[in-house]
């Protein structure tokens, strides 16, 4: 599957610990990550201080549904059953 455009849901939904360019401490879960367009692009998607866990992110249809509220639904439902 490949990311569909204007989804952004992953820059969103999840936590990261990990350092972010601009969010040093990373994000908190539903937090919007600093380096996420207005029409929701990634713009460090090419940068070396890309957090590893972006770029290991794949698309699929189960944590991705079919648009972006599914996405943000089914990503924070991943977020609060491996929070535990």
């Amino acid at each position: 599957m490949q990311c569909r455009m204007n989804c952004g849901a992953c820059c969103e939904a999840p936590s990261i610990t990990s350092y972010i360019p601009g969010m040093p401490d990373g994000k908190p879960a539903g937090v919007r990550c600093v380096n996420l367009s207005a029409d929701n692009l990634c713009l460090i998607f090419t940068d070396p201080e890309r957090p590893a866990l972006c770029d290991t992110f794949k698309a699929s249809a189960d944590v991705c549904g079919n648009n972006r509220d599914q996405a943000l639904f089914l990503i924070t439902d991943l977020e609060i059953q491996t929070a535990i």
